[in-house]
Order: C-alpha cells, then sequence, then structure tokens
C-alpha cells in the first residue's frame, strides 16, 4: 500500500487527484488531505438544493461534485480528508468497518472513544463527527471520509442549510444531523496542522508495507487538467444535478410575487410566475427572458441585465428578485 500525503488545499485539485488515482492507475493508495472552504457534494444530489446558495457565494466557498454518492458535507482547514483506493472485491463495498478501523485506532491512541455508528458515521457519544461514502470504477473501489477536526461548526451549518425554498425532484438528500470536533474531546488538543501530521504519522508505520508516494510532475500535470476539464466547471459540479422543480415566493409591499422553474440539465427549461403584484408589461416577456439560462444568480442576473424590471414587476429591486431565484 502507497500513501501519499497531499498539502495542496484547492479543492478542484484534490477531487480530480482522487480520480486519477481511482481510474487512471493501479496503485492501491492512501491518500490524506485538506481542503480549502468547499461544500462538496455527492453525485447524485441536486446541487442548489442542498447549500445555502447566497451564503456560500457572499462568503466565496467553492462548490464540487463528487464522485460517490451520499449527502453534502461542508470542508475547510480544520477537518481532514482520508481516501483509501485498492483492487474491488466483493465484501468491500459498504463495508465501514474496514475501511475506518485505521481511523478509530488511531483516534483511540488519542484517548478519544470514537466508534462506527448506524450506516457510514463515526460517532463521539452518538455525535457525528467522520462521514464516509464509496464508489467503485473498473474493478477498483475509492472509500473515503471527511473527518472533523477544528472545523468551523457555524459556517458548516450555514453552508448546508438551504434557503427557504421548494424543491421537487429525486435527488439523494442531505441529511442534517449534529455534528462535533474531535478537538473538543481531547484534554488539550494539539493544532489541526499537528493533528494531520499526527494521523500521516499512524498510517506511516500502520504495516512494513506502507511507501510513501508522490505524484511525478506529468501525473501532477494530468490531474491539473482534469480538475480544469471537470472539477472547475459549472457543467459537473451544477448542471449534472437531476432535473427538479424549483419554487420560492416572498410578499413584498407591493405584492406577492412568486417563482417557479423547472430546470433540465441545470437549465431553465419552464418559467411562471405568480402572484398579486402590478406591472406595466406582460409578465410572460419577462418569463421568455429566463429561458434556456443557467439556473445560476449571476447567469440570471447577466440575462436580465438590459430589462427594466419595475415595468414587470412593480416595486421589488432586481437583487430582491434574485433572491427568489436561488
Amino acid at each position: 500500500m502507497h500513501l501519499l500525503i497531499n498539502y495542496r488545499d484547492d479543492p478542484f485539485f484534490n477531487l480530480a487527484l482522487e480520480e486519477y488515482f481511482l481510474c487512471q492507475t493501479a496503485l492501491e493508495i492512501i491518500i490524506l488531505w485538506r481542503n480549502s472552504p468547499v461544500v462538496i457534494v455527492g453525485c447524485n444530489q441536486n446541487t442548489i438544493e442542498g447549500i445555502n446558495y447566497d451564503f456560500i457565494q457572499k462568503n466565496n466557498i467553492a462548490v464540487v461534485r463528487r464522485l460517490s454518492g451520499g449527502g453534502a458535507v461542508f470542508h475547510d482547514l480544520g477537518n481532514v480528508n482520508f481516501t483509501i483506493i485498492q483492487k474491488f472485491t466483493d465484501d468491500d463495498f459498504a463495508n465501514y468497518t474496514k475501511f475506518t478501523a485505521p481511523v478509530l485506532a488511531f483516534l483511540c491512541s488519542l484517548g478519544v472513544n470514537a466508534k462506527l455508528d448506524g450506516r457510514n458515521d463515526l460517532t463521539i457519544d452518538g455525535i457525528k463527527f467522520c462521514g464516509n461514502a464509496q464508489t467503485v470504477r473498473n474493478g477498483r473501489i475509492m472509500h473515503h471520509g471527511c473527518i472533523l477536526y477544528k472545523t468551523d461548526i457555524s459556517e458548516l451549518s450555514a453552508a448546508l442549510r438551504p434557503k427557504e425554498a421548494k424543491f421537487e425532484s429525486k435527488a439523494v438528500k442531505s441529511v442534517r444531523a449534529r455534528v462535533t470536533n474531535i478537538a473538543s474531546h481531547i484534554k488539550e488538543p494539539p493544532d489541526q496542522d499537528v493533528f494531520f501530521e499526527n494521523l500521516a504519522d499512524f498510517f506511516r508505520f500502520s504495516s512494513n508495507d506502507i511507501q510513501e508516494y508522490a505524484p511525478v510532475p506529468e501525473e501532477t500535470e494530468l490531474i491539473e487538467n482534469i480538475s480544469k476539464a471537470k472539477y472547475s466547471t459549472w457543467d459537473w459540479n451544477f448542471g449534472s444535478s437531476p432535473d427538479y422543480n424549483f419554487s420560492k415566493a416572498k410578499k413584498f409591499a407591493s405584492g406577492l410575487v412568486d417563482v417557479r422553474f423547472s430546470v433540465k440539465k441545470g437549465t431553465i427549461e419552464a418559467v411562471k410566475i405568480y402572484g398579486d403584484y402590478f406591472g406595466l408589461l406582460e409578465i410572460s416577456e419577462f418569463e421568455a427572458s429566463l429561458l434556456g439560462v443557467k439556473h445560476d444568480r449571476i447567469e440570471i442576473a447577466l440575462a436580465l441585465r438590459d430589462i427594466d424590471l419595475g415595468k414587470y414587476i412593480h416595486g421589488i429591486s432586481l437583487d430582491e428578485f434574485l433572491d427568489l431565484t436561488c
């Protein structure tokens, strides 16, 4: 087994790195890594349904879709991610006991009483600190987990809480649960960088068969290419969402505005705007300007930049309307 200690905190690169080692190599490898603030959504999720889009935009938090299933998770430098990639056997899939055992053994060495609880969560005193997910490609399995050590819980809660809106889709839903940081359960917790290095050392010396690995420049270039072509794109992170219907309404001083979209492959395919508002022009003309636009606040704003909103919906600003669209 190889061990890669990855010090890059670029989430687009790091998800591409996982894909490269899973799909383009035969290496059996453990990867330890961290990300700058990002929401990572499951491969089957409707991205915009599981996030607080306004909060993420205002706080420059990235959004990236991963290869594995499950719900959305928040990463920052206060959490540590571990990935195990190896040849697949029939006993491996959903065998979370096998793949989380090293993490639990490491925490036990720190005096932390943690355990695997439920389907795929690691908990302390019944409170989750690590979610896990898996995927299989070409006879190889990838298991990865997100360990909360000193994560900003307030940012996590805000980023993963969607704004008040209604979605109708068959996408996988994120399950909200109480979470805890491991550091809160250690009397004198080391800082997050030391925790990361200590976990790396635990894996280094866990077996005589462990060999440290570093990508050669050619591999890094391939990973960068995957990052740019896939993980950095709107099409992968948002456009790959399942089809869904979206609606959101708000009462303004000038009347109720109720916005409804039908979205396919991330693009608005049908629009209806209901309410008891007043307008000088037919709302159908305004609705038509949104057809074929990506379901994204910035893209919608660009589509409406030359339109006099007040002539269609009197009494609300463009920003107020945009708040109803995502």
